[in-house]
C-alpha cells in the first residue's frame, strides 16, 4: 500500500511543480536528411551551422537524424553489416562540423560539443550532441529502436530514438522513416503509431521515481524501470515521414507549383497536415509553417526536381519534417527557424533543420522536499480519522459480443464516499496468483482518493487474442470472471465481468473448420447446443467434409480478384480496419463489400494460417536430418506422406496459390525463396517469446528448403 500512497503524493507534487522549479532558456538545433545511401565528401556546415549566425547563438543541444545511410536492400535489412560503418562515418562528419579545430579568427580552439548518444537501425541513425559546458547536467541518457518494415518487424522502415534529462527537463528525439508511396497514408499512420507505442527506454526504477518527484511523469509510472515516448516534457519527431501532396492534385500540377515556388495551393493538400487535422496521426504535435519548397524528389547533385525521361515522374513533397510536442506547457517551445538547406545536395532529398528556444526546468530540491513533507502531513491527518468507504457506479460489466483480435473497454467509476483517504487495489481470488484472467486487463490496478476528490476511472479491457480464441473454441474457457477490489482497512467489492464470444474461424483447427459448410459464427460454442443444432456432426464422413476450409478458399479467391501483381504483395501491411472487416465477413458468411486492398486480404490470409490451433505443418514433422541436394527429393516425399489428409489438401492449395503468385514476380517483387520463407512462417509459426534450440532452428531451415523444392519442382 505504500506504493499507492506514494503515487497519490507524487500526483499532488506534480500539480505544484511551479512552486519548486526555476526555468531557464535553452536552444536546440534539430536536423533531418534522407541521404539516399550517398556518402559523398560534402560539407555539412551550411545545413548544421548556417542558421546559428543568423540568430547569434550556438545551440545547447544538437540532434541530427539520417535516413537511408545504407541501401535498403534485402541483405542490409536482414543483416545490417554496413550500418555500423556508415554510422561511424556520419557521426565523424557531424563532430568535425560541430568542432572545427580553429575559430573564425584562425585561433586553435577546444571542442565545443560532445557526442552523448547515437542509435542506428539499418538505414536509420540519430545522433545527439550537447555543449561541453552542459555535459554534467545530462543524465539518464538512453536509446531504443523499433523496426516496422518488412513483415512489420524488420528495419527497412521504423524509428530510432534517444532521450535524456537535460537539467531537470526530460527530452526525447525520435528519428523515423515511414512507409513510402503517395497513396499509402494508412501505412504511414500505422508506422507512426507502432513507433510511438513500442519505443521504450530502460532507465531504472530509481531514475523513474526521481523523474516523477520532479513532476515530469505521471505517478502511475511508479515501480516501472522504463519510460515511453509519451513520458517526456518535450518530444521532437523528425525524419523522412514520407507524407506527400494529396493525389487529388495531378503530379504535373504539383511539379509546376513547386518549381514556381507557389506554395499556397500545396499546403492544404499536404497529407501530414490533413491527417493531423483529422486526428488520425501525430495528435498533439506542432509544426512550423511550410515556407520552403518541397524537399523531395530531386535529381541528385542538382537543385532540379527529378524529371529525367528514364525516371518515374514523382510529385514533389514535403517528406522531410520536424515536429514537436511540449507536454508540460506549449509555451516552453518556441520555433525560431524552420527551413531547408540547399547543401549538401548529393541525395534526392534536401536536408531540413529547425532551431528552437526551449524552456527547461531546474528543480530546487529544498523547496520540493518541503512540499513533499507538507503533503505527507496532510495525508496523515486524514488517515487518522476513520475507516474508508467508496462507491462504485456499477458492479457488473457486460461486454456483450466480443470479437477476435479486438479490444473493448468499459469504465468503472470509483468515488470516495467517506471522510478519510480511500486506498484501493485489485487483488487475486483465493488460491490464484493473478488479478484476472489472461484475456482481461485492468488499468490502473490501484489508486487513492481523498475526501471530495474527483472520482477515479478504472478501465477494464477485454481482448480476445489467438491463445484465448483457441481456448474458447475448445470449450476450455468462457468470457466470464470476477474482479475483487479491496479497500485498505475496509471491505472488498466484487465486480462481475461477462461477455459472449462472437465465434471466429481464427484460432480454430483445420479438422474442425472442414466439418462446417455454414458460417462459423452460427456454430454454437457449447457442445450440447451444437448437438441440438447439428445432430449429425459426429457422423460426418471424410467424403462429406470440405476438402479445405471455405474461409481459406474465399480469401484466396479474393486475392486472385484483387490481382497478384501488386507491388510488395507480402511485405506491405494491410489496413487494420479493412482486415477486421474481412475477418468479420469470413466469420459471418457475408460478402466482401468494402473496397479493401490486396494487402489487407494478404494480411488476413497470413494471420488466418498463423492463428490455427494446429499449424498446417506441425513442428514434429520438420526433417531431423540435414537437407541437401541428394536427399531433398526423398525427404520431401516422406514429409508429404505423413501429413494428415486435411493438412495435405490445405498445403496443396496454398502451394498452388503461391505458384500463381510467382507468375507475377516481376511486378510483385517476390522470389521463390521469399515465398518459401513466407509459407514456412505462416504454415508453422514460431512460438512467441520463445528462443528456439539450435537443433530446431536447423530443422526449420530444412523445412524451408523442402517448401522451396516443392515450389520450384511442382512436386505437389
Amino acid at each position: 500500500m505504500a506504493k499507492i500512497r506514494d503515487a497519490w503524493v507524487y500526483k499532488q507534487v506534480r500539480e505544484r511543480v511551479r512552486e519548486f522549479t526555476e526555468y531557464k532558456q535553452s536552444s536546440i538545433f534539430v536536423g533531418t536528411w534522407n541521404v539516399n545511401a550517398k556518402g559523398k565528401e560534402e560539407s555539412l556546415h551550411e545545413w548544421i551551422c548556417g542558421d546559428w549566425h543568423r540568430h547569434n547563438l550556438q545551440p545547447d543541444i544538437v540532434a541530427v537524424g539520417f535516413q537511408e545511410i545504407v541501401d535498403l536492400n534485402a541483405v542490409n535489412v536482414a543483416v545490417g553489416n554496413k550500418t555500423e560503418q556508415r554510422t561511424q562515418y556520419w557521426s565523424d562528419q557531424l563532430l568535425q562540423t560541430l568542432n572545427p579545430s580553429h575559430n573564425q579568427q584562425g585561433q586553435p580552439q577546444e571542442p565545443q560539443y560532445a557526442l552523448v548518444m547515437q542509435r542506428s537501425l539499418v538505414g536509420l541513425l540519430v545522433c545527439l550532441f550537447v555543449k561541453v559546458q552542459h555535459r554534467q547536467r545530462c543524465k539518464a541518457v538512453a536509446s531504443d529502436s523499433v523496426g516496422v518494415g518488412v513483415m512489420g518487424m524488420m528495419g527497412n522502415k521504423g524509428g530510432v530514438s534517444v532521450r535524456l534529462q537535460f537539467y531537470d527537463s526530460t527530452i526525447c528525439f525520435v528519428c523515423c522513416h515511414l512507409a513510402a508511396h503517395r497513396e499509402n497514408i494508412a501505412g504511414r499512420n500505422a508506422d507512426y503509431l507502432n513507433v510511438y507505442q513500442k519505443t521504450s527506454f530502460e532507465i531504472g526504477e530509481d531514475i523513474v521515481r526521481e523523474t516523477i518527484r520532479n513532476g515530469s511523469m505521471s505517478q502511475w509510472a511508479l515501480g516501472s524501470a522504463s519510460v515511453s515516448i509519451a513520458d517526456h516534457d518535450v518530444i521532437f519527431w523528425l525524419g523522412d515521414l514520407n507524407y506527400r501532396i494529396d493525389e487529388s492534385m495531378p503530379t504535373e500540377k504539383v511539379l509546376e507549383l513547386a518549381v514556381s515556388n507557389r506554395l499556397d495551393p500545396l499546403r492544404p493538400l499536404d497529407q501530414l497536415n490533413i491527417e493531423r487535422r483529422e486526428g488520425r496521426s501525430f495528435q498533439g504535435f506542432e509544426e512550423g509553417a511550410l515556407n520552403f519548397v518541397p524537399t523531395y524528389k530531386y535529381q541528385p547533385g542538382t537543385d532540379i526536381y527529378e524529371q529525367r525521361p528514364e525516371k518515374k515522374l514523382r510529385a514533389p513533397a514535403w517528406c522531410d519534417r520536424i515536429l514537436w510536442m511540449a507536454q508540460s506547457d506549449p509555451q516552453h517551445v518556441q520555433q525560431l527557424t524552420y527551413n531547408r538547406s540547399e547543401t549538401p545536395n548529393c541525395s534526392d532529398h534536401k536536408p531540413v533543420y529547425s532551431t528552437m528556444r526551449v524552456t527547461v526546468k531546474d528543480v530546487i530540491l529544498e523547496r520540493r522536499e518541503a512540499i513533499y513533507k507538507e503533503l505527507l502531513s496532510l495525508l496523515d491527518r486524514f488517515e487518522n480519522q476513520s475507516l474508508p468507504m467508496v462507491g462504485l457506479d456499477t458492479v457488473e460489466l457486460d461486454f456483450g459480443p466480443v470479437r477476435y483480435d479486438q479490444s473493448v473497454t468499459l469504465p468503472i467509476q470509483v468515488t470516495n464516499t467517506g471522510n478519510v483517504c480511500a486506498q484501493f487495489r485489485f487483488v487475486p481470488k483465493l488460491d490464484e496468483n493473478y488479478l484476472c484472467k489472461s484475456w482481461m486487463t485492468v488499468t490502473p490496478t490501484y489508486g487513492m482518493l481523498i475526501p471530495g476528490e474527483a472520482a477515479a476511472i478504472i478501465n477494464v479491457t477485454v481482448t480476445i487474442d489467438n491463445k484465448t480464441a483457441q481456448l474458447l473454441n475448445g470449450g476450455r474457457e468462457v468470457v466470464d470472471d470476477i474482479l475483487i477490489l479491496r479497500l485498505e482497512n475496509g471491505r472488498d467489492y466484487y465486480i462481475t465481468v461477462k461477455g459472449t464470444y462472437a465465434r471466429s474461424c481464427f484460432g480454430m483447427s483445420l479438422d474442425e473448420l472442414v466439418l462446417y459448410k455454414d458460417p462459423i459464427r452460427t456454430i454454437p460454442l457449447d457442445a450440447i447446443e451444437r448437438a441440438v443444432h447439428f445432430p449429425n456432426e459426429s457422423e460426418i464422413s471424410p467424403s462429406n467434409a470440405l476438402c479445405i476450409p471455405k474461409e481459406l478458399w474465399r480469401i484466396v479467391d479474393a486475392i486472385y480478384e484483387k490481382g497478384l501483381q501488386n507491388h510488395e504483395l507480402f511485405s506491405a501491411p494491410g489496413n487494420p480496419v479493412e482486415v477486421s472487416q474481412i475477418r468479420e465477413a469470413l466469420d459471418t458468411g457475408s460478402p466482401f463489400t468494402s473496397p479493401s486492398s490486396a494487402h489487407s486480404y494478404v494480411e488476413c490470409f497470413t494471420k488466418f494460417l498463423r492463428s490455427l490451433s494446429t499449424p498446417v505443418i506441425p513442428s514434429n514433422l520438420f526433417p531431423i536430418v540435414e537437407i541437401n541436394s541428394e536427399n531433398i527429393q526423398s525427404m520431401s516425399r516422406k514429409f508429404l506422406e505423413v501429413l494428415s489428409p486435411v493438412h495435405y489438401n490445405v498445403l496443396v492449395y496454398i502451394m498452388s496459390f503461391f505458384r500463381e503468385v510467382l507468375l507475377y514476380k516481376e511486378s510483385n517483387g517476390l522470389t521463390a525463396a521469399k515465398v518459401a520463407r513466407i509459407c514456412c512462417t505462416c504454415c508453422s509459426p514460431s512460438p512467441a517469446n520463445v528462443i528456439m534450440e539450435s537443433s530446431m532452428v536447423q530443422r526449420r531451415a530444412g523445412m524451408h528448403l523442402i517448401l522451396l523444392h516443392l515450389l520450384e519442382t511442382n512436386s505437389i
